[in-house]
């Protein structure tokens, strides 16, 4: 009875992935390969003509290859926001952990208050403004870093709390000072959870649609998300060019958690357990 209880269950988790991810992904790649007049209709019907090439082209080609420059902008942000998040998050999650005291306890409110209260973009465009650095990839890479920071410290301090303090010791012994002792002793014991900030908040920033429209206004720093509104107008969409731009900027983010599945949930729930 257990077990079929459980086969029920694993039955019915199955239906409901297909319905909830098989069945629009399926729509979107139907609705990709279609002219514009069948893609009107929105419908799982089969395409009467196949104009794959020519759809590819126009998005490719909209706006001055606009989607192109989007990948690169993209590309930078992802990556450079990546390395110092991972950077500033271990490092700050290493020092809080090994130090506890009052300024420890208002830091760990501040990080959960990060995950809380969602990003102000009004006070962040000031505060970019104020910097010099509105409207530049700089800024939006800062800003990405912030907005994902807390995220990623709820991670590495799950990893840090259960490496040993007696390395730490050792190390000083030994002769390493602190910077030496967090990269050459900690920070390789955290792979497992860096790979997971990696992956996660790769796919989070190259994803993210709503701080790049509003702190990175103009062509010329569009990301993939953004170049979605160039088959979009207030009295037509061009479905067909819509949906084709959507396949394409969901490949990379596609194939990063087809690959690097397991390891994404090794590392989370590793960390949970250690923590």
């Amino acid at each position: 009875m257990t077990a079929l209880r459980r086969l029920s269950g694993e039955v019915v988790a199955l239906v409901l992935a297909t319905a909830i991810f098989l069945v629009p992904f399926g729509l979107m790649l139907l609705t990709a390969v279609k002219d514009p007049e069948q893609a009107i209709d929105l419908d799982f019907a089969w395409p009467t003509s196949w104009p794959v090439v020519e759809n590819f082209m126009a998005v490719i080609e909209a706006r001055d290859y606009v989607l192109l420059r989007a990948y690169v902008n993209s590309t930078i942000i992802t990556v450079a926001s990546v390395a110092l998040l991972v950077v500033f998050a271990a490092m700050a999650s290493f020092v809080l952990q090994r130090r506890p005291g009052k300024v420890a306890k208002l830091a760990d409110f501040l990080v959960l208050s990060g995950l809380i209260i969602p990003p102000a973009v009004v006070p962040t465009i000031w505060l970019l403004q104020a910097l010099g650095l509105f409207k530049t990839l700089p800024g939006m890479i800062l800003a990405e870093v912030a907005f994902n920071l807390s995220f990623a410290m709820l991670l590495f301090r799950a990893f840090v709390a259960a490496i040993p303090r007696e390395l730490d010791e050792a190390a000083q012994i030994d002769g390493c000072s602190g910077m030496r002792l967090f990269f050459r002793v900690i920070f390789p014991l955290l792979r497992p959870v860096t790979i997971t900030v990696i992956l996660v908040s790769s796919v989070n920033i190259f994803n993210d649609f709503v701080n790049p429209l509003y702190l990175l206004p103009g062509d010329e720093n569009a990301t993939v998300q953004v170049t979605l509104y160039n088959f979009q107008s207030q009295y037509n969409t061009q479905w067909n060019l819509l949906f084709m731009d959507i396949v394409l900027i969901t490949i990379p983010p596609l194939v990063l958690f087809v690959f690097f599945n397991r390891k994404i949930v090794a590392g989370m729930t590793a960390g949970a357990i250690k923590g």
